[in-house]
């Protein structure tokens, strides 16, 4: 059995085709601009805030400086001294020098060495 032949085909043409490299390559270049653009933007705000920084701190040097100048005091008055007088706002406490009992000793047990003060009515552990 002869098996039919199907009619030869045409030659085909290859369609023209296009590549976009020259478009990417438009973008790629406004793209590099508007980044190098923000980065100069942003460079000259830094130095900018860094002027304005280190004219603050100029300022600020200055006036400390102005007032660190020593000007002089008036003398005291020799022939009046000060005699400084008791502030009603606040009520003298007594001492506790009172409380502290002259009873101090010391006492060794063993080898064992034991400082016993007492104060008052209250009694401190021993140290060892």
């Amino acid at each position: 059995m002869a098996s039919p032949r199907s009619p030869p085909k045409e030659n085909t043409k290859p369609q023209e085709f296009k590549l976009h490299t020259q478009e990417r390559a438009v973008k790629r270049a406004m793209f590099n601009y508007t980044v190098t653009t923000k980065l100069y933007i942003m460079e000259l705000q830094k130095k900018q805030e860094e002027k304005l920084q280190k004219m603050i701190e100029e300022e600020e040097v200055r006036l400390l400086r102005k007032e660190m100048i020593p000007r002089a005091q008036l003398m005291p008055y020799f022939d009046k001294p000060f005699f400084p007088q008791r502030s009603s706002r606040t009520v003298p406490r007594e001492s506790c020098l009172h409380m502290m009992s002259s009873k101090c000793w010391r006492c060794s047990i063993g080898n064992e060495i034991y400082n016993l003060h007492h104060y008052g009515h209250q009694a401190l552990k021993p140290i060892k």
